[in-house]
């Protein structure tokens, strides 16, 4: 893996540490984007959240980058996004993750504007077996929100994005900051 001062921005049919061929942007973020890609060593299709080219020689943003994949990879819950791998390519930094078939309940919120009561309720269990396992983990997720929550084909409701979170014993830390 080598680093460069001002990584490229990537497009379709790069391919990551000889690896994973990125296929198409998903979601666009903040400080990352999302891809669905393929793993052509295991031949199946994941996500990659990669981080932004202009954000990579950000220290305090790379490491929480690094640290979101760190503490999502200690959880393994049918309700969190499985984190498989954190990567660096050539100054990229990126996460690999299991490949949800689906939409962010914010972009199902955008289409449909109003949910069911039934469907509020069946999302909210969901979420809330995904925060029991994460703080099971002494997880604390801290920014659960539509655009962190992505609803999948199959209709289970799956928790990504722990680039906030923080382990119970270091939130007293953070409130003094």
């Amino acid at each position: 893996m080598s680093s460069s001062s001002h990584p490229s921005s990537p497009q379709p049919g790069t391919v990551l540490i000889g690896r994973y061929r990125l296929e198409e942007i998903r979601a666009h973020g903040g400080m990352a984007d999302v891809w669905r890609a393929t793993d052509l060593q295991l031949g199946r299709i994941v996500a990659i959240k990669l981080l932004k080219p202009h954000l990579a020689n950000e220290s305090t943003l790379s490491q929480r980058f690094r640290r979101e994949a760190i503490a999502a990879a200690k959880l393994d819950h049918s309700s969190i996004v499985t984190v498989h791998d954190a990567i660096e390519d050539d100054g990229r930094l990126a996460v690999i993750m299991a490949f949800i078939d689906g939409q962010s309940l914010r972009e199902e919120l955008d289409h449909d504007h109003t949910l069911s009561v039934s469907k509020v309720l069946h999302i909210g269990l969901y979420v809330l077996a995904a925060l029991n396992a994460a703080h099971q983990q002494d997880l604390i997720h801290r920014d659960v929100k539509p655009e962190n929550l992505l609803v999948a084909s199959d209709g289970r409701a799956v928790l990504t994005d722990f680039g906030i979170a923080c382990f119970a014993d270091n939130l007293a830390d953070l409130r003094q900051r």
